[in-house]
């Protein structure tokens, strides 16, 4: 038994030290050792932003978590604010839907902003959660529900955010497509629309990720592959791919 575990061990030894195996091995340290310095990187950067908005805060500006100007919060600012229209597909009604419907409609955004939630059609258990939602808050937001129809040339998701923006004010700017699974920040339309304004060559851009795995083995999976695609994004603002929920564009 000895001798044939031995024969095992060397047999493995002889296979593990063969060209093949010591070029695998070396590319796997230097991936390793790539995302380990990214993974730094971008924390570093979050730990200095982290950083500049405590010592905004110390500095008088209790809403810096909001805004980098506190003269950019100002009624006169505000109300000079482009029209923004949010679009967003529903399909079903989740545990958290409601939770994550209603973080969006709460933007802290002071200019022109107006909800469109799209669905298929009047079946779908989303169109009596949301109608309720905007029910409640029908004298603060500017809010309905579009019934956009069963889609024939494309996927559902992709219909209900084209018929929209068909649907949307003529008026409007900008456009930001969301996911309904999404919870935003009070001051996302805000910092994505003030990053428009100020870079007008941008023509589409999205939000910073963070996911919250379910516990699941596919969410742990989507969690692993958006790290490392959010390096680039956390340390220049720019990466190759990185969707994070939502999508701005020009209206134009």
């Amino acid at each position: 038994m000895s001798g044939a575990i031995d024969s095992v061990l060397f047999s493995l030894s002889k296979a593990f030290c063969s060209p093949l195996a010591v070029f695998v091995q070396i590319q796997g340290c230097v991936i390793c050792l790539t995302l380990a310095l990214g993974w730094a990187c971008a924390a570093y950067v979050r730990n200095r932003e982290i950083r500049r908005i405590k010592d905004s805060m110390r500095a008088g500006n209790s809403l810096a978590f909001l805004c980098q100007d506190i003269n950019e919060l100002e009624h006169s600012y505000q109300a000079n604010l482009p029209r923004v229209s949010v679009v967003m597909p529903l399909k079903g009604f989740g545990e958290h839907n409601l939770h994550n419907w209603r973080s969006q409609v709460i933007s802290l955004y002071g200019g022109p902003l107006e909800f469109l939630f799209v669905v298929e059609s009047t079946e779908d258990p989303a169109y009596h959660a949301v109608s309720r939602l905007i029910s409640d808050f029908k004298d603060n937001i500017d809010a309905r529900v579009v019934v956009a129809g069963l889609s024939t040339t494309c996927s559902q998701k992709i219909h209900n955010q084209l018929v929209g923006v068909e649907k949307m004010h003529k008026d409007s700017k900008y456009v930001l497509f969301l996911d309904d699974d999404i919870r935003l920040h009070p001051g996302s339309i805000g910092a994505l629309t003030s990053e428009m304004e100020k870079n007008p060559e941008i023509f589409i851009q999205t939000g910073y990720p963070l996911d919250l795995p379910s516990g699941s083995l596919g969410s742990y999976c989507i969690y692993e592959y958006h790290m490392p695609c959010s390096m680039g994004f956390a340390t220049g603002g720019k990466t190759f791919f990185l969707w994070g929920g939502c999508m701005m564009a020009n209206a134009c």
